[in-house]
């Protein structure tokens, strides 16, 4: 491992230091006080000091636990080995700077290279949110145009109208908000050897391309629904501005301004990259060989290759242009990008939650071999990078984003636990019916559970088998875990809770779904039949 630890302004507080010490309070404002030096790095596990990244010792955890159920307090080695996952690189963000990057495993299960702070990942579909700062920067040059039609700004390609409605329009707003009602949600990888699509075959639905072609198939505006498909008009939309490839945009708009100099939206091996970490399979075993990387040739939405440290200098110039304390975006167009658009929880590029000093902005990648995650903080500064070069490293970036986010203090991702209930007690059986969605639901509030449920799910089931609770969803079924006498969540169906009614006649009518902020409410239309052996 090779940690680069940017000087501090002030000393860590004492709990820090404390040997017994198991998370790091990151929310004292720190500044930089010269440029990056080198240090010798900390064993992982060991209770240095001088470590920001000191949380990933013994500070991983998963995101629910049960009563009583002790804290594991898992070290990042050790779930790399659980989870199979051969190399990990994670940047730390205190005042919109990076204080400290590491890297943690190898480049290549079984072989020689170690994984450092400048090791090249595939980001996933946090390429998206580097696109957007692409396109804002061009906003700002008034070259593309938020709110206007984007056919008036794509030349070599138009979208299709909706058929039956022509007068419908997409503009940039609603392409990176996923709010435009566009189709494919995202991209498949291509091994070494397979032809590629260009991005007219992608738009197309072309063969080589292995989804159909990016049409609308809502009202544009109405509701959000993740759409890769958008982003590619998005990237359209640049090169046609700019009369110049996606690369070339980004390398002017991003990579260049902030010191990016070995990212890019190219395949390594194209582009001469070395230092890359290889892809890896559920079992840790090297993939796409002889290469050691799959091909993303949707380059605006899957396509990113980058490092800890630069990925963590772009997050850092986001919270900075927010802040005011950095030109890189006017602050206006910051700010708009970390606002929220209607119906959805996507801002311009990223997701957004909470309040306050609670606030932050984050998306995750997730290609077949490689996971990442950013999340920054835009009031206080903090924030994180984590990649991860295996196919469970989604497991694993959970777990090390719980230990950052536990470190910062701000209870963004609290620990949640369950409670032990007795199933007959509690009259669980009452609850187990067919559930239809309120047709009086508000999108505004629906948000985004419009996009988890491929159906929107109009419809659920919720059965008992005397035992426990389950959602029945037509493609998936989640037990549910009580968290108090009514209220229930289901970890494997996207952390959904679940909130049942029970009016003053002892009957139940209704639940409440929630998602993150979205709450949509749904009617039980037909109670289950009794389990036979159960007691009510």
């Amino acid at each position: 491992m090779r940690i680069t630890i940017l000087p501090l302004a002030r000393p860590y507080p004492r709990i820090f230091r404390s040997a017994s010490a198991i998370v790091l309070p990151l929310l004292a404002i720190l500044a930089l006080l010269a440029a990056p030096v080198r240090a010798a790095p900390p064993a992982m596990g060991s209770d240095a000091p001088s470590s920001p990244l000191a949380a990933l010792a013994h500070g991983l955890r998963p995101n629910l636990l049960a009563s009583g159920e002790p804290l594991p307090r898992w070290s990042l080695r050790e779930r790399m080995a659980h989870h199979q996952v051969p190399g990990v690189a994670v940047a730390l963000l205190r005042d919109g700077r990076v204080v400290a990057a590491a890297g943690y495993g190898q480049l290549r299960a079984g072989h020689a290279g170690a994984v450092d702070a400048d090791t090249l990942f595939n980001v996933g579909s946090i390429s998206k949110v580097v696109t957007a700062a692409t396109s804002l920067r061009l906003v700002a040059q008034r070259r593309l145009d938020l709110d206007g039609d984007v056919n008036r700004t794509l030349t070599s390609w138009r979208l299709p109208a909706r058929p039956g409605h022509p007068r419908e329009t997409v503009n940039l707003r609603m392409l990176m908000s996923h709010t435009a009602g566009l189709n494919v949600h995202g991209f498949p990888d291509y091994l070494p050897g397979e032809a590629t699509p260009t991005l007219l075959q992608t738009l197309e639905g072309q063969t080589p391309a292995r989804t159909p072609a990016i049409r609308l198939k809502h009202r544009p505006g109405t509701m959000v629904d993740y759409s890769g498909g958008g982003t590619v008009i998005e990237q359209l939309m640049i090169e046609d501005a700019t009369g110049a490839p996606l690369e070339a945009a980004a390398r002017a708009e991003v990579f260049s301004p902030l010191g990016m100099a070995r990212s890019t939206f190219q395949d390594p091996a194209e582009a001469a990259r070395a230092n890359v970490a290889y892809a890896h399979d559920a079992q840790g075993n090297a993939v796409a060989l002889p290469r050691g990387w799959q091909r993303f040739p949707q380059q605006a939405p899957a396509g990113l290759w980058t490092s800890a440290n630069e990925l963590g200098a772009f997050v850092g110039a986001l919270i900075r242009s927010y802040q005011g304390r950095d030109d890189y975006l006017p602050r206006a167009l910051a700010i708009q990008m970390m606002t929220e658009v209607a119906p959805g929880n996507f801002g311009l590029g990223p997701r957004l939650e909470g309040e306050g000093e609670q606030r932050v902005f984050h998306h995750g990648g997730s290609n077949d071999s490689y996971h990442a995650w950013i999340e920054g903080y835009p009031e206080t500064g903090d924030g994180f990078v984590i990649l991860t070069n295996g196919e469970n490293g989604w497991a694993l970036r959970g777990e090390i984003r719980n230990a950052l986010s536990d470190a910062i203090g701000r209870g963004v991702n609290p620990l949640v636990r369950t409670i032990p209930l007795d199933a007959a007690s509690g009259r669980f059986g009452d609850y187990a019916g067919h559930y239809v969605r309120d047709a009086g639901t508000v999108e505004d509030l629906r948000g985004a559970q419009a996009d988890a449920f491929d159906d929107g799910a109009a419809t659920l089931d919720i059965r008992f088998d005397g035992k426990a609770l389950s959602v029945v969803l037509p493609d998936e079924t989640g037990v549910l875990r009580a968290l108090a006498p009514n209220r229930f969540i289901a970890l494997t169906v996207f952390s959904t809770g679940y909130t049942f009614h029970r009016d003053a006649e002892g009957n139940v009518r209704a639940l409440t779904l929630s998602l993150g902020e979205s709450r949509v409410y749904y009617k039980r239309s037909v109670p289950a039949p009794p389990v036979a052996g159960a007691s009510r």
